[in-house]
């Protein structure tokens, strides 16, 4: 199975034979890679962690929000989880739009201006009367991100030295990792002591600062070269990748990942609120400090991978989600920490190791690759974390728990069934 190339693009120009349509470039025949420990190795790390922070802590700063939504608005569980999963949603497509974009502007503009949009939208969301409109507000969210993540996986897998690329990768998950901890964190602790409008302007402060931070910091692209690329060379390259069977499995995997660690999030603060456990806001935030678990899991999970494979590393991180889901069950408040944790650590192992993956499969056309990988990793979540509202509302944690685990089996048999070469 080989990937997408020069010959599978040209038939679908539009442009003059002289002029081409490929996704390579003069440059990609003698790539500059950026060099590990190199001064701009270590800009673009932070740059990019930067970025995951910024994005995924605007993302995700509404799930300790849930049960005040729901005593807020008046809203059940499933229709509370709305306010994340439409989120997620938009986002999903919206990185299929972002990431053929981005090939004829830039990779670094793109980010930035999401970065900054979503920020903007976060005050909105903040302010708006009624729940309708806060739910409008975050589907907007949703749709400026989309030029975040996918477009940040392509810069890496073109810039950086494929033999250092799982350490980078490791790094802006791990970014990701941290953005997503602040976000949770933050909004419990500030909207405990003043309210949930003032949790999310401040964050919206926080990454507008962000965004300027990540465009001084980021090295400009090396390797790559804005083209204009017409709308069937964009449909040809998508449905080249969804014909490689190893990225299709990548794809589903990622849907697996974020299935279960969004759905337990979702619900997890709700069960702990509820009884028997019966904690306050404030409390049910600082669980989410187990992300600083997936701070340190995402990073040395991308050089494991670099050195024992990323098969390995993906059944390994399933497995380690499939024990912490089974851990959750005891209504033992250690328990379920613990549990979680497992569940954090396995999925940042994972997510590192599949999003290494894709852009190695990728061929020329990385960013492609890249959105149809974070289209179904963001379909997992709006999907399975809005349907988790209906098993927990008539089967409790114990229905969340099945519904969990069997997307961690799901997850951890498409990763044994792998070659080595393959990933």
């Amino acid at each position: 199975m080989r990937p997408l190339t020069h010959s599978d693009v040209q038939p679908v120009s539009t442009a003059p034979a002289s002029s081409g349509l490929s996704l390579s470039s003069a440059a990609d025949a003698n790539p500059r890679w950026i060099a590990k420990d190199t001064p701009d190795f270590k800009r673009a790390s932070w740059a990019l962690f930067l970025a995951g922070f910024a994005s995924f802590s605007l993302i995700y700063c509404v799930q300790p929000l849930l049960p005040a939504f729901r005593g807020t608005y008046g809203v059940n569980a499933a229709t509370a989880s709305l306010a994340l999963s439409l989120t997620t949603g938009t986002l999903a497509f919206a990185i299929l739009a972002s990431g053929a974009y981005s090939q004829s502007i830039g990779r670094r503009g793109v980010m930035f201006v999401s970065m900054l949009l979503a920020a903007g939208f976060n005050f909105v969301a903040a302010v708006v009367p009624g729940w309708h409109w806060l739910l409008a507000a975050r589907a907007c969210e949703g749709l400026v991100l989309g030029g975040v993540p996918a477009v940040a996986m392509a810069y890496l897998a073109e810039e950086i030295d494929p033999r250092h690329l799982g350490k980078a990768m490791g790094l802006y998950v791990g970014g990701t990792a941290f953005g997503a901890m602040v976000g949770r964190v933050g909004m419990g602790i500030v909207s405990a002591h003043a309210s949930w409008q003032a949790a999310m302007q401040i964050l919206g402060v926080v990454c507008l600062l962000a965004a300027v931070g990540f465009v001084l910091l980021l090295p400009p692209s090396r390797n790559f070269q804005a083209r204009k690329i017409p709308l069937q060379a964009h449909l040809q390259l998508w449905k080249g990748h969804l014909k490689n069977p190893a990225l299709v499995r990548l794809y589903a995997i990622g849907a697996m990942l974020t299935s279960v660690f969004t759905t337990v999030f979702n619900y997890a603060t709700f069960r702990l609120t509820d009884a028997p456990f019966g904690l306050d806001t404030t409390a049910v935030s600082m669980i989410f400090l187990t992300y600083a678990l997936g701070m340190v899991s995402s990073a040395y999970g991308g050089q494991l991978a670099d050195r024992f494979g990323r098969k390995v590393m993906l059944s390994t991180g399933f497995s380690v989600v499939l024990v912490g889901v089974l851990l959750t069950l005891p209504d033992q408040l250690g328990w379920v920490i613990a549990g979680i944790s497992l569940i954090t650590i396995g999925f940042f192992i994972g997510h590192a190791a599949a999003s290494g993956a894709v852009g190695a499969n990728a061929g020329n056309a990385k960013s492609h690759a890249s959105s149809l990988y974070l289209l179904f990793y963001y379909i997992g979540a709006s999907v399975t974390g809005s349907l988790g509202g209906w098993f927990w509302i008539h089967g409790g944690w114990t229905a969340v728990a099945g519904l969990t685990a069997a997307a961690a089996l799901t997850g951890l048999v498409l990763s044994l069934s792998f070659s080595r070469t393959e990933v």
